[in-house]
């Protein structure tokens, strides 16, 4: 709450009598501030008019010339974006957001501007899947899009958002539709990133799905390892569910609501993007399933391959006890057993133990328990 009150302070900052700057702009700062800025640029039609410059430099352009600024950052401190956030007079619930990462995917409006935040997921590379392989790596990109800015925030290593505004920089005729241009481009791009990953992971329950139905499955120690994978990939594939579905509600809104700060014909390409990203949960949630059944099938081969197993011990264990049996009979060495005292006792009670052994793993080996 304390993060709160200083934010909202912030929001509304004054003039020293001097005329300088607001706080968060003053000379001794801006080293706190710049150090988390990516890229900071004035576009108008389209293109890009202005580099090299401060938010409030920024701003200040386009309030007198027109177009529109846009500012990246990435993983800012509150003493970082607190200046920002009076320049542009963001929410202090969605500057405290911005700052602490680790939100749900969602659109919020507060007033003029629209405060959207993506889940980024990324593919773990790995020449072998195990019960610990990490499959799947996610960040956060939020974008603050009013009519005249976009403030975009990225948490952690991926999704970098330099090639996307290259790419948009050489298409002026789109760039010319505003901020919400560059907020679909960058929803346009995590979608993207959705399809690749999910087909990635596709190839690695595959692969687990062969080996769990291959001849070898179900047998020794393969059995807990196939587990231990399906267990680990059910975990990564429930992650990148996390951040997909939440998603669908906000890209409806975005394609089918009217919003000031999105431009009409920008709309229209909104509903491509949320028409993606239905296909891509649809895939994230029959990953699931199958997951679901893949694991069924290993345990129920687990339990198929513990009878057999059980089965094996008790024969064996059928026809060891009946040397024992005779042993325990004729080591009592009572008087009266005529047999102790006979030339032949001996030769045909091995020869008898003989036979009745091979008997019984005969009938156990017909019935397919040995």
């Amino acid at each position: 709450m304390s993060m709160i009150r200083d934010l909202r302070a912030a929001v509304r900052p004054s003039r020293r009598r001097d005329g300088a700057a607001p706080f968060g702009y003053e000379k001794s700062a801006p080293t706190c501030v710049n150090s988390a800025i990516v890229d900071c640029a004035v576009y108008r039609e389209g293109r890009r008019v202005q580099e090299a410059c401060t938010p409030a430099e920024a701003m200040a352009a386009v309030r007198t010339e027109g177009g529109f600024a846009w500012i990246g950052l990435h993983e800012p401190s509150e003493a970082e974006f607190a200046g920002i956030a009076a320049e542009f007079g963001l929410h202090p619930l969605a500057v405290e957001d911005a700052v602490h990462a680790h939100q749900r995917p969602k659109l919020e409006r507060y007033d003029d501007t629209l405060f959207t935040v993506f889940k980024t997921v990324h593919y773990v590379e790995h020449a072998e899947l195990t019960a610990t392989s990490e499959v799947v790596e996610t960040g956060e990109v939020m974008c603050f899009t009013g009519r005249n800015f976009i403030v975009t925030v990225r948490h952690g290593g991926q999704g970098s958002l330099r090639a996307l505004r290259h790419r948009l920089q050489d298409d002026p005729e789109l760039l010319a539709k505003g901020p919400s241009a560059v907020l679909h481009a960058i929803a346009d791009q995590v979608v993207d990133g959705y399809i690749a990953v999910a087909g990635a992971v596709q190839d690695d329950i595959d692969e687990v799905e062969i080996d769990v139905f291959s001849s070898g499955a179900g047998r020794g120690a393969t059995r807990g390892g196939d587990a231990g994978r399906i267990y680990q990939l059910k975990r990564e594939v429930l992650e990148f569910k996390r951040a997909v579905s939440p998603l669908l509600r906000p890209l409806q809104l975005l394609s089918e609501r009217p919003m000031r700060p999105v431009d009409s014909d920008i709309q229209k390409y909104f509903r491509d993007v949320a028409d993606h990203l239905a296909r891509v949960n649809e895939q994230v949630l029959s990953f699931d399933d199958l997951l679901n059944s893949i694991l069924q099938a290993n345990l129920a081969q687990a339990a198929v391959a513990q009878n057999e197993d059980m089965r094996k011990i008790t024969s064996w264990a059928a026809i060891f006890a009946v040397p024992t049996m005779i042993a325990g009979i004729y080591g009592m060495n009572f008087n009266n057993m005529p047999e102790l005292h006979w030339k032949y006792g001996y030769p045909a009670v091995l020869v008898a133990t003989v036979a009745l052994c091979f008997g019984i793993h005969r009938g156990f080996k017909r019935n397919g328990w040995l």
